[in-house]
């Protein structure tokens, strides 16, 4: 089995490895699946020899990962790369254009992560030293500016901790189907999943959004939109997604080999199809230029050719 053959086993429209009327395509795509998923995030790590750009090569490579697993990581050897015009550059070969702006964005819509407590970054999770749950980036946005893709670059670790904990969304969602369909069929409903509005100092700055957590792209891709906070989130109240949500958390919390554990050094980067991650608490020491910093990326697009 060739990484490639997983775009044609996935399938598209009504055809599609993803819905639950198709269980014999689904069969053929999760047993090609579960064959290419590495046993470690290092079989992933893809060395960059010009740190101003990728090589074809090193293009085709990311390529080949991201459709195994919608992840790669790449290695600057060691030099921080902290420009992020030259990341957005790198960005661009692999197909990823339409950056995302978001409240707490830079003015060039890259974010810079590190502990923030000045203005509105004081009241966001990302920027403070915390543990972050498990989500996918851009859960809040609307329908027609969905997060397909993202890049985090680091360009210093923290003195401990800030892991990265990393699954392969299309993992996921093969674990609920195998538990029940049922669940499959609950989180691709419309209605499934909603974020309450964002109201700051009384004003609302971003409506109530409500959409599905499971979808399915033109490419045939599968999308996933979720988060596992507790507060300001509300699931359909039914059975079925209630039993959906409980066993992904579950899935998600447990002893996991799909669950890759990553500290990325200064100069790596992960770049993906917006996989699910959840990031661990971490500690500074000293001053500002020695505090944990990792630029993000997020983009309309999808990695070319995954």
């Amino acid at each position: 089995m060739q990484v490639m053959d997983l775009i044609d086993l996935r399938g598209r429209a009504k055809t599609s490895a993803f819905l639950t009327a198709n269980s014999d395509q689904y069969q053929a795509w999760r047993e090609a699946k579960l064959a290419l998923t590495p046993e470690g995030l290092e079989k992933l790590l893809i060395s960059i020899e010009n740190p101003m750009q990728f090589n074809d090569q090193e293009i085709g490579a990311i390529q080949k990962a991201l459709i195994a697993t919608n992840m790669a990581i790449y290695d600057l050897g060691g030099i921080p790369g902290e420009s992020k015009t030259e990341l957005v550059r790198r960005n661009r070969q692999l197909g990823l254009n339409r950056l995302d702006g978001n409240l707490c964005s830079d003015e060039d819509n890259v974010t810079s992560l590190r502990v923030n407590q000045e203005g509105r970054h004081k009241f966001y999770i990302p920027y403070t030293n915390k543990r972050l749950v498990w989500h996918a980036d851009g859960y809040y946005n609307d329908s027609e500016h969905q997060i397909l893709g993202m890049t985090l670059h680091c360009v210093q670790q923290a003195a401990s901790g800030g892991e990265s904990l990393l699954l392969d969304h299309e993992l996921a969602y093969l674990h609920l189907r195998d538990q029940d369909p049922a669940y499959i069929d609950a989180l691709f409903e419309q209605d499934v999943l909603t974020i309450p509005p964002n109201i700051e100092n009384g004003v609302e700055i971003r409506g109530a959004r409500t959409g599905p957590v499971f979808s399915i792209l033109d490419n045939g891709a599968l999308h996933m939109r979720y988060s596992a906070r507790k507060r300001n989130i509300e699931w359909k109240n039914d059975s079925v997604t209630q039993e959906a949500v409980a066993c992904l958390s579950e899935f998600l919390e447990g002893s996991n080999p799909y669950i890759y554990e990553y500290r990325l050094k200064p100069g790596q980067g992960l770049v993906c199809n917006n996989v699910l991650h959840a990031r661990k608490s971490f500690e500074d020491e000293g001053q500002d230029e020695d505090a944990r910093l990792l630029y993000r990326a997020r983009y309309y697009d999808r990695v070319s050719n995954t």
